[in-house]
């Protein structure tokens, strides 16, 4: 994938050692200092977030060309490389069989953040269009991976949670299902009961964008005591994409 260049920004795939720990940094900032997450391989000392199937990802960098900083991320694993890996991260937390045997291409999603002072600009725009460019380059027809509410708080979090469960959970084709040592019922409030609008509020930007597209969500929850959340998978069916989805995957206005 070559550098692309747009405004003040650029991205590129990881192509050394070096480029692999400036994204781990700022996973560090974000995931650890932030958020409070931890896990087995991060390096505290270094400032590095990082897992063992880190190598077998292909790791987006948004740059800022004005001080050369890495200021965003994101890290996509094809199904050839999950192989290799020994399976998807999301495996860890979820039953993907339905889409394991869909026969379809796969791509892992994962890690996304930006840096504290460039969210809620066009930084995310600019790492999303290059992800869509590398969608079509390996032909990829189905997106998945682990999102994330801050904290696990599940009587904080009932109002979104259940408000996914009964507006975008996937169709029984993609419907992957927290695992069941740990799986979190979604279904928390009454359909009556639920303040749909105050909910969607309660929805991290990251999980709205998917769901603006045609995302939608598997079956169940998972507390993720390590990192500090409550995930949810997410799943983006490119045959199914809206309109909109549509235009930005298309390479046309959005």
């Amino acid at each position: 994938m070559d550098q692309a260049v747009v405004t003040d920004f650029s991205v590129s795939l990881a192509g050394s050692q070096a480029d692999l720990e400036a994204a781990q940094r700022l996973r560090y900032d974000v995931f650890v200092t932030e958020l409070g997450g931890k896990g087995a391989l991060v390096d505290h000392e270094r400032k590095l977030e990082r897992d063992h199937l880190d190598p077998f990802f292909d790791h987006l960098l948004l740059t800022d060309n004005r001080t050369g900083s890495v200021v965003g991320v994101y890290r996509l694993m094809r199904a050839e490389r999950a192989a290799q890996a020994g399976g998807f991260y999301s495996e860890s937390e979820y039953d993907l069989s339905p889409l394991l045997r869909s026969g379809r291409k796969l791509l892992e999603l994962g890690r996304s953040c930006l840096k504290r002072d460039y969210r809620g600009g066009i930084g995310m725009h600019v790492l999303w269009a290059a992800l869509a460019d590398y969608v079509r380059a390996h032909e990829v027809e189905v997106l998945f991976g682990v999102a994330s509410f801050h904290g696990t708080d599940l009587d904080r979090l009932a109002a979104p949670l259940s408000l996914l469960h009964e507006r975008h959970l996937a169709p029984p084709d993609l419907r992957v299902r927290a695992l069941e040592k740990s799986f979190q019922n979604m279904n928390l409030i009454d359909h009556s009961q639920l303040d749909r609008k105050a909910a969607m509020r309660q929805v991290p930007s990251l999980i709205k964008a998917y769901l603006r597209l045609g995302g939608c969500v598997g079956e169940g929850a998972y507390v993720d005591h390590a990192f500090n959340t409550v995930d949810v998978c997410l799943i983006l069916d490119t045959s199914r994409i809206n309109a909109r989805g549509a235009r930005f995957y298309g390479g046309g206005p959005a």
